[in-house]
Formats: C-alpha cells, sequence, structure tokens
C-alpha cells in the first residue's frame, strides 16, 4: 500500500523524479569514498534509515553488474563493511535471490582477494590462477539473469536494483526519507 503524500511530497512524483530524489539524498548522506578500504563509507551510510542505506550500499553494485560483473564488484567495493551493508540491503529491498547470488560471490572472492596485492593482477587474473573462472562465470551469469541489462534511458526501467528502490519507498518511505 502506498503511503499519504502529504507526509511525504516525493511520493507524488514519477518514478524518475523520485529516483532523483533518493539519489540527491545519497548525494549528500553518503559521500565518502566507497572504493577506500577504510570503511568510512559504510559508517556513513550506517547511520541512514535502513531503506536509504540499503539504497547507497546497493547502488554500486548496480553500476558493477552493469559495467563489470559480480565477482569483480569485490575488487573494487570489498570493505567488509560495505558488503555487509550490500547483501543486507539486497533483503530490504526484497532482491533475495540476488543477494543469495550476491553471498555466495562473497564466500568464493573474499578469501582470494584479502591478501591480494598489486602484482597479484585483477579479480580475473587470481580466479585463472586458482582454476576458478568456471565458478565464477556461473555466478556472473547467475547474476546478470536476476538483473538483465535493457536498453531504456529511465534507470527505474533499465536497471532491477533501482526498480526496487522505487517500489521500497513508495511502500516504506519513513524507512528512506525519515533523516
Amino acid at each position: 500500500m502506498e503511503k499519504d503524500s502529504s507526509k511525504y511530497p516525493q511520493l507524488a512524483k514519477d518514478d524518475e523524479a523520485l529516483k532523483d530524489e533518493i539519489f540527491a539524498l545519497l548525494s549528500v548522506h553518503a559521500n565518502p569514498n566507497p572504493y577506500s578500504d577504510d570503511g568510512a563509507f559504510a559508517r556513513a551510510i550506517g547511520k541512514l534509515p535502513r531503506g536509504l542505506r540499503a539504497m547507497a550500499a546497493t547502488h554500486f553494485l548496480d553500476l558493477s553488474l552493469t559495467l563489470d560483473s559480480l565477482t569483480w564488484h569485490f575488487g573494487n567495493f570489498g570493505e567488509p563493511g560495505l558488503v555487509d551493508h550490500t547483501e543486507a540491503g539486497l533483503h530490504e529491498l526484497g532482491l533475495h535471490e540476488l543477494a543469495e547470488c550476491f553471498h555466495e560471490a562473497r564466500n568464493l572472492m573474499t578469501p582470494l582477494l584479502a591478501d591480494r596485492k598489486e602484482e597479484d593482477g585483477d579479480s580475473n587474473d587470481i580466479l585463472e590462477r586458482k582454476g576458478l573462472l568456471e565458478v565464477a562465470d556461473q555466478l556472473n551469469q547467475r547474476a546478470w539473469a536476476l538483473h538483465p541489462i535493457t536498453k531504456s534511458k529511465k534507470a527505474t526501467e533499465s536497471s532491477v536494483i533501482y526498480a526496487a528502490w522505487i517500489s521500497y519507498a513508495r511502500k516504506n518511505p519513513e524507512n528512506v526519507f525519515d533523516l
């Protein structure tokens, strides 16, 4: 059931405008470097309402699935606190199958990347040396099937994650906009 837009005027907006409103909130409240290993991004989003926190954490997974892959994601956004928030965020947003896939990728990638040095190369190099490229490819294929990339110019139509943000925000605005 959608909430009353008198308390949450954002809900009167169309989906794209609502997504833009969420991005505006994230740009203010989730601005430490998400690529950093220092945990600052995870700490910052940990203070947000649970829905907005889920959105902050899953935004970078959406980017990884669109531009790279699920397993590659951990090489860029593998800080443990952010990984925890991302998995919890997928569940919060109702993306349980994608959360399971993410969990499996986490179990594969976290130990491989734990002691990575620059000379080890990227995550694909490490997977290849360990004989795990096929396992990683299967996980990536499952994730892409759950998050198909379409050619729509509207993010809410081209992204399962962003569509989940909109649906969630309309059903639970207090978990997104009550800062």
